[in-house]
């Protein structure tokens, strides 16, 4: 997907599910495929997982013509951030700062959304070219701490991650979010390690429900 589409995409799916599993494999490319089932059609994979390069390029193949944008998660590095493109991220995510990860994302034409928490980092980070910025963990300071960061910020766009539930959806949307990012909440380790499929595509369907009722309030 060209990159402006992309970033457009995922600022109307809203949405951003961070699959991290202890495994890879077939059983990763099924929990995207339960995600995207539930109506949550950004997927984030993250380099943790082990074959992480491996589960992109199989779920990418898999997915090809799907109403899914397939992205990966938890880059530290520049290399890293190639490879992840190559294998079929069609955007990147980071923990942290890193501004040669940036360069190496704008260099493939992809969206890059870097992480960051003081405003100090915010402003860097969207200086240094990343496209939306990620604030981690949003569980330290919540809706507030967004909608504080928007005063004086209003042109960079937010993706509140970490701590983002059902029950809170709406407060960081209302806060100036641009997206969030759900890792745990959405994609539970025990669901995970139950195998628990539908499960999981009933999450995902939660809380694509919440923000279309959140967003239509």
């Amino acid at each position: 997907m060209e990159k402006y589409k992309a970033l457009q995409y995922i600022q109307d799916k809203c949405i951003i599910a961070v699959v991290r599993a202890d495994s890879g494999g077939d059983d990763l490319v099924r929990i995207v495929e339960a995600v995207a089932e539930g109506g949550v059609h950004c997927i984030e994979v993250t380099m943790t997982t082990p074959g992480a390069l491996g589960c992109i390029e199989t779920a990418a193949k898999k997915l090809q013509g799907a109403d899914v944008l397939l992205g990966v998660g938890t880059v530290l590095d520049a290399e890293s951030c190639r490879l992840a493109i190559l294998a079929g991220a069609e955007y990147v995510v980071t923990p942290t700062l890193k501004p040669s990860v940036i360069e190496m994302a704008r260099r493939y034409g992809k969206p890059v959304c870097c992480g960051a928490y003081t405003p100090t980092e915010i402003l860097t980070a969207w200086e240094h070219g990343s496209d939306l910025v990620k604030v981690f963990p949003a569980s330290v300071g919540g809706p507030e701490y967004i909608k504080a960061i928007k005063g004086p910020l209003p042109q960079i766009p937010l993706v509140p991650t970490g701590g983002v539930e059902l029950n809170n959806i709406a407060d960081f949307i209302k806060a100036g979010a641009a997206a969030l990012g759900v890792g745990g909440n959405l994609v539970s380790k025990k669901l995970v390690a139950a195998r628990d499929f539908a499960g999981i595509t009933a999450n995902a369907r939660a809380f694509a429900e919440a923000v279309a009722k959140a967003r239509n309030a």
